[in-house]
C-alpha cells in the first residue's frame, strides 16, 4: 500500500545557537530580529538579560515571555520548562513562523539536539545546531573550554565569527582545526554576527506568493538606513545554493545513496521530489539540515505539474558536481521494455521496496 499523509501545516523549524561567551550569539541574534525577512521568530533564552533589544521595542509581558514591538517573542526558561514553552509557542493562535533556542545556561547543545529530535510534538521540526566560534579567540577559548570539539562536532553549521580581526591563512587554520573534530558542518566565515537569515530559514510568504502585508517595523527603517545591496550582496557572497529541477521521476534508491552521502559542507536541502511509481499519489516534501533528513508525503494536488525541484544550500560546496549528481538520480525517461507479461503484483512490490529507504525518513503520525 502507497504511503499517504493528508495536509498539514507546515512544522515550525526550531533551530539551536550555540557558541561560548564572547562569541556573538546575542549579535547575531539581534542581526536575525532585525533583518527576519518577514518571519515571526519566538527566542527562547535563559534572561532577558542575553538580549539586547535595540532594534525593537517590549510591548508587553506575561509570566517569563515578553512580546516584541516587530511581532516576535522572547521567553525566559531552563531546560526542565522547554517542552512546556515549546508547546505554547506552537500554538496556531501564536502564529510563529521560526523558533531559535540559545543554549548557553540551559544545557550542553547536544542535550537540547536530542530533546528536540526525541520530541513528540507534531509542531516543530529541528532546524539545526549553530555553533558561533570567535575567530579572533579561537584558541584561547579552546583551551578555557576544550568541549568546544565535541559542540563542533554535533553542529550543522559553523559560524565563524569576527573574520574581520583575523588574516585569510588564520582562518584556514581554524577551519582545519573544525575538520580535525570529525565535524562536517558547513563553516561560514561572518564579521558581527551578520549572516543571511535565509540560511536558518525561509522568508515568510503568503499563499499568493507575497510578503505577508504587516505595519512598517524597525527591521525597515534599518534596511533602509544601511542599504539593502551592500548588505545583501555582502551576505550572500559567504555561501552558496543549487537549484535542481527535473521533469521525470527520480530514483528512490539513487536519490538515497546520494542523501545519505551527501557532502561536506552541504548544510540544507529543501523542497519536493517525485518518486514516480514509487508512489504515485504523492510528491515528497524534503527537509534537510546537516545530517538530519525527514520526508513529508503530500497529496499531489489535480492537474499539478508532476516535478521534483530543490534547493540545496551550502558554503565551500560544488554547484555544478551536486547538479550532476541529482541529476543522474532521475529515471531514464523512456525506461527499458522486459520481456514477459504485462506489470503485475509483482512490479508493483518492487516499487514499494525501492521506497524502503526513503520511508525511514517518513515520520509517522502519532496515534
Amino acid at each position: 500500500m502507497s504511503p499517504s499523509s493528508p495536509h498539514r501545516k507546515q512544522q515550525i523549524p526550531v533551530i539551536v545557537l550555540a557558541g561560548f561567551l564572547g562569541s556573538g550569539k546575542t549579535t547575531l541574534l539581534n542581526h536575525l530580529l532585525r533583518h527576519r525577512a518577514g518571519n515571526r521568530i519566538g527566542v527562547i533564552v535563559n534572561d532577558f538579560g542575553s538580549i539586547e533589544i535595540d532594534a525593537m521595542t517590549v510591548s508587553g509581558q506575561v509570566g517569563s515571555t515578553v512580546s516584541l514591538g516587530n511581532g516576535c517573542l522572547c521567553c525566559a526558561v531552563d531546560a526542565s520548562e522547554l517542552d512546556t514553552f515549546l508547546e505554547t509557542l506552537t500554538r496556531p493562535a501564536v502564529g510563529l513562523d521560526v523558533i531559535v533556542i540559545e543554549a548557553s545556561g540551559l544545557a550542553e547543545p547536544q542535550e537540547l539536539v536530542r530533546m528536540l529530535l526525541a520530541s513528540d510534538n507534531p509542531q516543530i521540526v529541528y532546524g539545526g545546531l549553530v555553533e558561533l566560534v570567535d575567530a579572533a579567540e579561537f584558541d584561547a577559548v579552546r583551551e578555557r573550554h576544550p568541549e568546544i570539539d565535541r559542540h563542533l562536532g554535533v553542529a550543522d553549521l559553523v559560524v565563524l565569527n569576527k573574520t574581520d580581526r583575523v588574516t585569510d591563512e588564520e582562518q584556514d587554520r581554524i577551519r582545519d582545526a573544525v575538520a580535525a573534530t570529525g565535524s562536517r558542518a558547513a563553516v561560514l566565515p561572518a564579521a558581527y554576527g551578520r549572516i543571511d537569515p535565509e540560511l536558518l530559514f525561509d522568508p515568510a510568504l503568503r499563499p499568493d506568493g507575497e510578503e505577508r502585508m504587516r505595519q512598517l517595523s524597525f527591521e525597515d527603517l534599518l534596511l533602509d538606513e544601511e542599504g539593502v545591496e551592500t548588505h545583501a550582496g555582502h551576505l550572500h557572497a559567504t555561501y552558496e545554493s543549487v537549484s535542481f529541477s527535473a521533469d521525470v521521476p527520480m530514483d528512490p534508491r539513487r536519490t538515497m545513496e546520494f542523501l545519505d552521502s551527501r557532502p561536506e559542507g552541504l548544510y540544507r536541502i529543501k523542497g519536493y521530489v517525485d518518486f514516480g511509481a514509487g508512489d504515485r499519489g504523492n510528491k515528497y516534501e524534503v527537509h534537510a539540515v546537516g545530517r538530519f533528513l525527514r520526508f513529508t508525503p503530500q497529496p499531489w494536488k489535480r492537474g499539478e505539474p508532476r516535478l521534483t525541484q530543490l534547493v540545496l544550500i551550502g558554503s565551500g560546496i560544488d554547484p555544478d558536481a551536486l547538479h550532476k549528481e541529482l541529476a543522474d538520480c532521475r529515471e531514464s525517461a523512456e525506461p527499458p521494455v522486459e520481456a514477459g507479461p504485462a506489470p503485475d503484483m509483482t512490479q508493483d512490490a518492487a516499487h514499494e521496496q525501492s521506497m524502503w529507504g526513503v520511508l525511514r525518513y517518513v515520520q509517522q503520525p502519532a496515534d
